[in-house]
């Protein structure tokens, strides 16, 4: 299964479509979203994509409310609050924004998690941690990088990688 991994779109409408655009190439299977959407208005353009998607909220996400009703009234986003325990074709996944340390240190070195995705720092990574493998997508804005990434994860092969946007 073909996941993306997008976070950070900090309300850059053209980036976050050109995002959606490039996952819907890529044909991808499900999307994951690490938070900091910002204003609801960047729902629609997620809501774009044709296949599930799921997000959490970022520390800067300042609407939560209208941002959880707005993805109700697309037929594929959930917002799962601010952390998602998920199994996706068979691997589990802890998904969250990431500005808690110790909500990330904790997953990271559980042992329970096969992939722990986060955002907040803007800055791309992939890492392993014994068997756990680490997924940060960058950020979608390009705001504080000037690079707009996100991340591509195949299940099964347990490889991600960065792609530029």
């Amino acid at each position: 299964m073909k996941i993306g991994i997008i976070g950070d779109t900090h309300d850059h409408l053209s980036n976050t479509g050109r995002a959606v655009e490039a996952l819907i190439r890529e044909e991808v299977d499900m999307v994951l979203h690490t938070g900091d959407y910002i204003a609801p208005f960047v729902i629609p353009i997620l809501g774009r994509i044709p296949v599930r998607v799921v997000g959490v909220f970022g520390n800067n996400d300042g609407d939560r409310e209208l941002l959880a009703t707005r993805s109700r009234e697309q037929q594929n986003i959930e917002i799962a609050g601010y952390f998602a325990d998920l199994r996706v074709d068979g691997e589990r996944v802890a998904l969250m924004h990431g500005h808690d340390r110790a909500l990330l240190a904790g997953c990271v070195g559980s042992g329970v998690y096969d992939i722990v995705v986060s955002g907040h720092t803007h800055q791309p990574l992939v890492y392993r941690e014994g068997s756990m493998l680490g997924i940060n997508p960058g950020e979608i804005c390009g705001y504080l990088t000037g690079n707009p990434t996100y991340a591509i994860y195949q299940t099964g092969e347990r490889v991600a990688r960065i792609i530029p946007l």
